[in-house]
């Protein structure tokens, strides 16, 4: 079994969600599921896609700070059935299945 080590800025990525991802396979079906918040409401949202891959999100200061100072986001990469290409941040809220 293959394992994927996914480092985030914020929380830790469950080790299950992490095992899927490493045994993911670029043209899988996905079903990604992730919760919203805007002020008190929150609210789960789904979308189906195919999966094209894993990468991060490396944001930075706009000025001369340490590496340290980045924010590193696990983020997966994929495409929706109207052939949009789009992707997620992972949080600790993100559930992904096999569609």
């Amino acid at each position: 079994m293959t394992t994927l080590s996914l480092t985030s800025a914020t929380r830790p990525i469950a080790p299950e969600l992490a095992e899927l991802l490493a045994r993911l396979k670029p043209g899988q079906r996905l079903r990604i599921t992730q919760t919203v918040r805007v002020g008190r409401r929150q609210w789960d949202t789904t979308v189906y896609g195919t999966f094209r891959g894993v990468q991060y999100l490396a944001t930075g200061l706009a000025t001369d700070r340490r590496p340290e100072d980045d924010v590193i986001i696990p983020t997966v990469h994929f495409t929706k059935d109207n052939g949009e290409l789009s992707s997620i941040a992972l949080d600790e809220h993100t559930r992904i299945e096999l569609a």
